[in-house]
């Protein structure tokens, strides 16, 4: 099968993967969009977390500790006491700004009768009694009067969050710019300035979207339980402490308490706490001889445990269970985005409107591989850099070595270029706030040219092509490039559907000096799954490579799925088994030997158990009804997607997929009435007009069926499947002079979509223009090398 066609019904069925949160909602723009609200709650003003995180003020230690046996969360403030020099660092920190009461001390942005003019909606912003309040457009589009409850962030920018009486938080969409006047700042804007968001839009601040419950709460306050009642459809969430506290990277800390209470006298094993930051104890960096490169004393272990932790609130994840402990493998807890076109680059870095944070760019970068932590750069209490500019890379790196004209080639330009300049290009998020690439690239303007990735170079020479860019560092450093980031062009012949996106991949996901986060998105990118390598991913000591190998198992049938996956029920890693269960979902029982059968029930349980945690959001249960489907429940899959449409009617997976249910179950017209009225709130989405077409062909109605599949057409051109689909259905309607057109349109932007090639090949046939057809038949034959079919057919149109 086509990579494209595989790949592109796995979005479209967006279920196996819909517990995620940027994959949550179908807004009415593009999918890059509707991923960018996400971005912007999760966790966005976070700085890499290492280390204890402590209240500043010195206190007595609990004369009476809990339990020891139990874990609690006792506060910062109980820290402070015996470790008063950090909690004075952290006390600066954004991590202590992370989330605050709306008070005199706390609120940055101007109440003073500010006003703010948006889309056609006035906002006010004035104090009354004491409070801070916001006059601007609610959930009904009409102005009301809102209590600011609680403030978001301190630097560059402070958001405001609103609590209505059902415990949602919503996080409203205007903030307060709190940099210096003098570089643009205090002012009061948009974070959707370019768009016009009103209250009928899903990117509404009073929409799921926007919510902090499950979009920011883990990682803007410590001890969250989200608490989520899916049969009121209310939230009771707590938090142990308002802000990022000591205990958000240690864990409960009641057993260190009591340690630090009763000392010597203290039984337990140890000091009481969960995790020690270790790594960097007794470490060196010493230049190795002969060449520039640093090298660590001790090699890093496989277990990263400050990066880990970092991650939890620095990666692109998704919640699976509150159940964390700090240093353990993210993945027990949480599903690390991988590698994909909606918010990578080909090379790896993030795009600029879909930020991701530093967790994945950062496990690319050879500091990582090298053995490089977060507290090696970042002080793990104030999370300040610990040396200014290029101090903080001349820490391992010699400075005369890097800063000589030889190496940096800018002597003419003051200041010269820093080391970050080129090796940590900035990109800006929520308008105003720009964050430093953590990938630590060599700059490759020459895969710019191949790929359209963003580079350094051009960054700042932006009025000069890649072309001229590649050309002066060749003359600079030679024509041969040392870089550790070597994958760009097998993600670019992948996501263009090129002929050798195959042998290219399966080179990245079979080579031990790739990360292993690339392997994983390597493996879960293969067109057709490669068994050898699946096998040997799903036994890597890294479970993002088992991850992506599980992922690599889609559209593997059936009858093969047992022996290749099974043994991962008993995987050490939570997240594995979650997987294993939704990849093994569609096995039959009589399929399923006896011995393996608790194992998978108990992964099926915990698979269960991360949807309902989400329950809140249409994405988690779709995901569960999806996996119902595949169990053959249709009235366990019927309930979920109908949850989901009452938590978000215009939410398409739902709608799609229960749409499809009802064609298996022959009830055809309840499909169409879901569909439209889907369609009544969401008209501008592509999968929903495709899905009505396709109904309406099945009703044998015709013109109503062109008409829809031309509306998915047009919405959506990044989907050659929807274009191919309505060519058949002009072809089948006897025009197939429109069909060509349509084809030949689509094949401008997906000029290897093997499917458009081979309708535009057989109608270009039967047109009679033979020129045409051999033309796209050779195409077909560069992606589809060593086909017999395609081989004598080149030979007839050549004859």
């Amino acid at each position: 099968m086509a990579k494209g066609s595989r790949k592109n019904r796995k979005r479209e069925n967006a279920g196996t993967k819909a517990h995620t949160p940027e994959s949550a909602h179908p807004a009415q723009r593009s999918s890059a969009t509707r991923l960018k609200a996400a971005v912007l709650l999760g966790g966005s003003l976070l700085v890499l977390i290492a280390g204890a995180l402590l209240w500043p003020r010195v206190s007595k230690v609990p004369a009476k500790p809990r339990q020891i046996a139990e874990r609690t969360f006792v506060g910062s403030e109980a820290c402070s006491g015996c470790h008063a020099t950090q909690a004075k660092l952290w006390q600066t920190s954004q991590h202590r700004h992370a989330m605050d009461h709306a008070t005199n001390q706390s609120v940055r942005g101007d109440f003073n009768d500010a006003v703010l003019e948006y889309a056609g909606t006035r906002s006010r912003f004035f104090r009354r009694d004491r409070k801070f309040l916001v006059e601007t457009d609610g959930p009904d589009g009409k102005p009301a009067t809102f209590d600011i409850k609680y403030t978001f962030g301190l630097d560059p920018l402070q958001q405001y969050l609103i609590e209505f009486p059902d415990g949602r938080i919503q996080a409203l969409s205007i903030a307060w710019d709190t940099r210096p006047k003098d570089q643009g700042g205090q002012r009061w804007f948009h974070l959707y300035p370019d768009a016009a968001i009103t209250s009928n839009d899903p990117l509404h601040w009073t929409r799921l979207n926007q919510n902090w419950n499950f979009m920011c709460s883990e990682c803007h306050s410590t001890g969250v339980h989200k608490n989520y009642d899916a049969a009121d459809n209310r939230f009771a969430t707590k938090f142990a402490e308002i802000s990022v506290g000591c205990e958000a990277c240690h864990g409960a800390g009641s057993r260190h308490i009591a340690w630090a209470n009763q000392k010597p006298a203290w039984r337990g094993p140890d000091d009481g706490l969960l995790v020690r930051f270790d790594e960097r104890t007794g470490i060196t960096w010493s230049t190795e001889t002969g060449t520039l490169r640093p090298k660590r004393s001790v090699p890093a272990t496989a277990l990263r445990k400050e990066v880990e932790t970092c991650g939890r609130c620095h990666a692109r994840r998704d919640q699976l269970s509150e159940d964390w402990t700090p240093g353990r493998p993210l993945s027990e807890t949480h599903r690390v985005s991988l590698l994909d076109r909606q918010r990578f680059h080909a090379d790896g870095q993030m795009r600029d409107d879909e930020e991701t944070y530093n967790y994945t760019p950062f496990r690319q970068s050879k500091m990582f591989a090298k053995g490089v932590t977060c507290s090696d750069c970042h002080d793990p209490h104030s999370a300040a850099l610990k040396a200014p500019g290029d101090g903080i890379c001349a820490q391992c790196h010699a400075a005369a070595n890097y800063e000589s004209a030889a190496h940096r080639h800018h002597v003419e330009v003051s200041p010269t270029p820093s080391c970050a300049s080129c090796h940590m290009p900035e990109r800006r998020y929520m308008v105003v706030d720009r964050r430093h690439d953590h990938g630590f690239r060599i700059p490759r303007p020459d895969l710019s040219m191949h790929t359209g990735a963003p580079n350094a170079c051009n960054d700042c020479h932006h009025d000069k092509p890649a072309a001229w860019a590649a050309q002066q560092i060749e003359t600079w450093f030679g024509p041969e490039r040392h870089d550790h980031q070597t994958y760009a062009r097998a993600f670019h012949a992948a996501w263009s559907e090129a002929a050798d996106a195959q042998s290219l991949l399966a080179a990245i996901a079979g080579s031990g000096d790739v990360p292993g986060i690339v392997r994983a998105s390597a493996l879960a990118e293969l067109p057709v799954p490669d068994l050898i390598l699946i096998r040997r991913g799903l036994s890597d000591p890294d479970p993002l490579v088992r991850l992506g190998s599980l992922d690599a198992l889609e559209g593997v049938p059936t009858d093969q799925l047992w022996a290749l996956a099974s043994a991962q029920l008993a995987d050490p890693i939570r997240g594995v088994r979650i997987r294993t269960a939704e990849v093994l979902a569609s096995v039959p029982p009589f399929q399923q030997p006896a011995a393996d059968r608790d194992r998978f029930a108990q992964a099926v349980a915990e698979f269960v158990a991360a949807q309902k945690l989400n329950a809140d959001r249409p994405d988690a249960r779709t995901a569960l009804g999806n996996f119902y489907a595949r169990q053959a429940s249709a009235a366990g899959a019927e309930a979920e997607y109908r949850a989901a449409l009452r938590l978000d009617p215009s939410f398409s997976p739902a709608a799609v997929n229960l749409s499809d249910l009802y064609r298996q179950l022959g009830r055809e017209s309840d499909g169409e009435q879901l569909l439209r009225e889907a369609l009544s709130k969401s008209g501008q989405n592509a999968s929903l007009h495709h899905s009505l077409g396709l109904v309406l062909v099945r009703q044998k109605r015709a013109n109503e069926a062109l008409d829809e599949l031309r509306q998915a057409a047009v919405l959506e051109p990044s989907q050659p499947r929807y274009a191919y689909v309505y060519a058949v259905g002009l072809h089948s309607s006897g025009r197939r002079d429109d069909a060509l057109a349509v084809l030949r349109n689509s094949l401008l932007m997906h000029p290897n979509d093997r499917d458009t090639l081979s309708a535009t090949l057989a109608l270009s046939r039967e047109k009679g223009d033979s020129a045409s057809a051999l033309g796209y038949a050779e195409q077909l034959a560069r992606l589809m090398p060593h086909n017999r079919k395609i081989e004598d057919l080149i030979k007839q149109l050549k004859q």
